[in-house]
């Protein structure tokens, strides 16, 4: 499995908008992706708006994203930039 740890990049932590766009992106990747604090690992769906919500991930905590897709690198790597500097959408290439 593929993983990546990531501070969340948003002083808000993963709120309401950039939630919103970390769930775009997310689902826009094509592959599954789990994301979870680092601080408890509990996975959620990182498709889902209501369990990234859930996780109440605030500004600079660490988070785990992981993937066993084929292709999770590429996506995992990507999803990682997008929350580490706090960017408004997916990036085209890392």
């Amino acid at each position: 499995m593929a993983e990546r740890r990531v501070n969340v990049g948003w002083a808000e932590g993963l709120h309401a908008r950039p939630a919103s766009i970390f769930v775009r992106a997310a689902t826009a990747a094509g592959v599954p992706v789990t994301i979870a604090k680092a601080a408890d690992g509990k996975p959620v769906n990182a498709a889902s708006m209501l369990a990234v919500l859930s996780l109440g991930a605030q500004g600079g905590e660490e988070i785990v994203l992981a993937s066993d897709a084929e292709g999770a690198d590429i996506v995992l790597d990507r999803l990682a930039k997008l929350v580490a500097e706090g960017l408004e959408e997916l990036p085209e290439t890392v």
